[in-house]
């Protein structure tokens, strides 16, 4: 058994009246009836007859006649050396508090949608093909653990006082110089905050750049992180969904829905769920209308690093850098755990940014964002992502092998994409992809519908296949399971 901490503090003893006299039979009631009520559990510890005695302002006898009635009823036990305890062979029959709900209390209508939001995004049991569940043959374990002992025992990352919201400097100048040669962004350290991961980002954008019956542009389909925020947490905002095709967003048709539209939010380098990088020609119209519109562009840049053929797409951030809010996170290709995305925003962005971080949480966790810093100088985050890149292009070339195998090409077929995380095994008309995502997970497959990231006038049925850290064994069962699910739904 692990060794508990002493209890020094008993808010049971809060009730005992000294004005009343018999305080040592008062303090015998207290703790029978703490033990009772629930309050005080088998082998849970109490104070020492001596802390207990200066903590009531009595004599010590007093303390030590209360727990030797205690001990005398099998309620405590006195261990040598040890201290004093709730009986562990004491067997009590725990009184239940039912709290009273009250009628009138009824929750309002956010309450509920956040509730089902809650339920949305409730993390796929790590089992195949849950999405972003890193290769364990890929994670730098023992170059983080040495980072980790330099900076969190003794040195900059050890425990201290509030910081600078917006984050580490010496991570932003590492993601400064990081992003220049990997995704040719251009930005000072200034313009960096540090986020926890790209979820928070998107809602401080949300916040800080729309006012009342603004037109935003969102893509069709689109993160689910994007467009909750934008339907749960913006209130009088118009949200024009925009179709996009093997070019990207469709940047003449979004004209021909709404003239003007405050922002637009995309995902360029890696188009999600789908898969495709925005061509050229639609990269320089989307920055043409923002210029033309004095718009925002919010790039989320998802799976950049990730690429299987060729070298990835630089950033639109790097053609506009006044007018694009460039969004990154290191969940993906480190660990999701890890909970470190940034912003890099245009100079007059900065303050209202860090003011609304400020708000929610102050400033992102330190001590990681100094051994993600040093991991990122020294070169361990490029070589990193090079060896993980080799490995999940092997995932990938052999769960499209299996997929092609096992499950018949009139009922579902691939869309692979040539990077990322996932791949989209698109389903035939009349399959419901919820259905069939529920029916796999609980035959513990972890997939993902794809029809809640479409609008519901383009709504397809499909399903998001991830890239993870599974043996080839269980990721070809998983398939043979899931054929046997689609080939029932097709009945």
């Amino acid at each position: 058994m692990a060794r508990l901490a002493k209890v020094i503090d008993l808010p049971l003893i809060a009730n005992i009246n000294k004005s009343d006299g018999k305080i040592s039979s008062q303090l015998t009631r207290a703790i029978r009836q703490a033990v009772q009520n629930g309050d005080l559990k088998a082998d849970d510890p109490l104070p020492s007859s001596r802390v207990l005695a200066q903590t009531l302002k009595v004599a010590r006898g007093t303390v030590i006649d209360a727990y030797d009635q205690l001990i005398a009823e099998g309620v405590i036990c006195s261990h040598p050396r040890r201290g004093t305890y709730i009986s562990s062979t004491l067997n009590v029959t725990v009184k239940s508090h039912k709290v009273a709900i009250t009628p009138t209390l009824t929750l309002t209508k956010s309450a509920h949608a956040y509730a089902n939001v809650l339920q949305e995004f409730t993390p796929l049991p790590h089992a195949p093909f849950a999405i972003s569940i890193p290769i364990a043959r890929t994670q730098p374990q023992d170059a983080w653990r040495k980072f980790g002992n330099r900076f969190r025992a003794r040195g900059v990352g050890i425990p201290t006082g509030y910081d600078d919201p917006q984050g580490v400097l010496a991570l932003r100048i590492a993601i400064a110089d990081y992003v220049r040669r990997s995704r040719s962004v251009h930005c000072e350290p200034e313009q960096i905050v540090i986020t926890n991961g790209i979820q928070q980002a998107l809602y401080i954008c949300s916040q800080i750049l729309f006012e009342a019956h603004d037109h935003v542009w969102v893509e069709d389909p689109a993160y689910r992180g994007t467009t909750s925020i934008l339907e749960h947490c913006v209130h009088q905002i118009e949200i024009t969904r925009i179709p996009v095709d093997e070019e990207g967003i469709q940047i003449d048709y979004a004209k021909t829905l709404t003239k003007q539209a405050r922002a637009v939010f995309v995902t360029p380098s890696h188009q999600y769920p789908l898969g495709m990088s925005m061509s050229l020609a639609r990269r320089n119209a989307l920055l043409n209308w923002a210029k033309q519109h004095k718009a925002w562009i919010i790039e989320d840049d998802y799976d950049s690093e990730l690429r299987y053929i060729g070298q990835p797409f630089p950033a639109l951030q790097g053609l506009a850098p006044d007018q694009v809010i460039y969004l990154g996170t290191f969940s993906k290709v480190l660990f999701p755990s890890l909970r470190i995305g940034y912003a890099i925003l245009p100079q007059s962005l900065v303050a209202p940014f860090c003011g609304l971080k400020v708000i929610i949480d102050r400033h992102s966790p330190t001590a990681d964002q100094h051994v993600l810093a040093a991991f990122i100088q020294e070169g361990f985050l490029e070589r990193h992502i090079r060896r993980i890149r080799h490995v999940y292009a092997e995932v990938r070339q052999f769960l499209i092998k299996i997929i092609e195998q096992h499950i018949p090409k009139h009922l579902a077929w691939l869309q692979t994409g040539d990077q990322g995380m996932h791949i989209v095994l698109w389903l035939a008309e009349g399959l419901c992809d919820q259905d069939i995502a529920m029916s796999a997970l609980h035959a513990g497959i972890s997939v993902k519908a794809i029809s809640p990231t479409y609008s519901k006038e383009r709504k397809q049925s499909g399903l998001i296949i991830g890239l993870g850290d599974f043996e080839p064994e269980l990721m070809e069962q998983a398939i043979k399971k899931l054929a046997q699910i689609i080939l029932s739904s097709n009945l």
